[in-house]
């Protein structure tokens, strides 16, 4: 910890040093709390300004919170309350420098986290990236399954190329074979034109099947059919096209209970399944939460044209006691909800996240603690693929 006299002081401080939390103390010559404020931040955006005035009365210290003040306190304030305040800016300056120093691999931003769990899932990309091994995502809704497909796809020499992608559940049979294998001029009413299928898009680059479970059971065999002779024909055509496309699959659905219930292919079932890959629910991966707020707040305030917003200590605890059914995409929604109710101020409560109590009864655990501990059992992958 360095004090210094005054702001002029203070900037240039931060502008040769690593500080990590400034507390401004007034009255300071020269300077109203706000004047200062803005010009701390001016110099050092992402550095969080604790304001201790004692004239900052409740429209100045809204006005503070606007231009971005961690918090603004009188200057009688209770120590411990202070210092659990020094304490949880810190934790949110080492959380973006954490975040800051994920590895320099490119795909690798798309897996916020740093739990086990996460791990053994870029463990797998690493080694299937490069590859064009057909891989098989499963996992509940929401966990982040098209996330890893675009991982595996950026990890690898087809991320040159963009992935095209096509969800299974969205269509009607008769549209969804036109989207994935493409349709000449007349094949059936609306056929204007000719139009290239999913898989002529995806040539020399990666098809996304999103809830692949869910495709009818005729498809099912012409899919097949493209997998295992990289050929297929258009709607409405005898010509026989061929496309280099690298597939990844994804369902939340059980493959093998449909496969035994007769609405899943068996053959297709194996032939997706050469590279098996399960994404984590957040309940395996509470670790991760802090830093998947921290991410999607940068995003959300970013999209919308706002200053960059903070979460304060309480509510951070309350999302990591929460229990998630909806997993990493529930989170996602709440922080854009807290952002919206939070308006004008620049620290997140837990008054801004109307989580249902009922689900909110998982402990915090302690903080820098492993949450789980996931067996580290390793791929082999030329055995998986072979």
């Amino acid at each position: 910890m360095e004090a210094v006299p005054g702001v002029e002081e203070a900037l240039g401080l931060l502008a040769v040093s690593r500080v990590a939390t400034v507390v401004a103390v007034f009255p300071i010559e020269g300077w109203s709390s706000a004047e200062a404020l803005e010009t701390i931040r001016r110099v050092a955006p992402q550095v969080p300004v604790l304001v201790l005035d004692d004239s900052a009365g409740a429209p100045e210290a809204v006005r503070l919170a606007r231009l971005g003040a961690w918090q603004v306190f009188p200057s009688d304030v209770k120590p411990e309350d202070l210092i659990g305040e020094v304490e949880a800016a810190l934790e949110d300056s080492r959380l973006r420098e954490r975040a800051a120093a994920l590895p320099e691999e490119p795909w690798r931003r798309l897996l916020v986290g740093e739990s086990r769990a996460l791990e053994d899932v870029c463990r797998i990309v690493r080694l299937v990236g490069p590859r064009r091994a057909t891989v098989l995502i499963t996992g509940e809704t929401g966990t982040g399954k098209e996330m890893a497909a675009r991982a595996i796809h950026a990890a690898g020499p087809r991320g040159r190329l963009p992935m095209v992608a096509l969800n299974c559940s969205a269509l009607p049979e008769n549209l969804l074979e036109a989207e994935l294998f493409g349709h000449v001029r007349g094949a059936f009413t609306g056929a204007l034109a000719n139009r290239a299928g999913r898989f002529e898009q995806a040539h020399r680059s990666t098809l996304f099947l999103d809830e692949v479970g869910e495709m009818p059971l005729s498809l099912q065999a012409k899919l097949l059919r493209v997998l295992q002779e990289r050929e297929f024909q258009r709607l409405g055509s005898s010509e026989t096209l061929r496309a280099d496309v690298r597939v990844i699959a994804a369902t939340n659905a059980d493959l093998a209970d449909r496969v035994r219930r007769g609405l899943f292919r068996e053959d297709l079932y194996y032939r997706l399944n050469v590279v098996p890959l399960r994404m984590p629910g957040l309940g395996e991966r509470v670790s991760d939460i802090p830093l998947l707020v921290c991410h999607f707040l940068e995003k959300i305030c970013r999209a919308e044209g706002i200053p960059l917003k903070r979460i304060g200590r309480d509510a951070l605890d309350r999302l990591m006691r929460h229990s998630w059914p909806g997993n990493v995409r529930q989170l996602e929604n709440a922080v854009e909800v807290a952002v919206a109710l939070s308006g004008d101020r620049g620290v997140l409560t837990a008054a801004d996240f109307p989580l249902p109590e009922a689900r909110a009864a998982r402990p915090a655990p302690p903080r820098g603690a492993p949450v789980i501990a996931v067996p580290d059992e390793g791929l082999d992958f030329e055995r998986t693929v072979g």
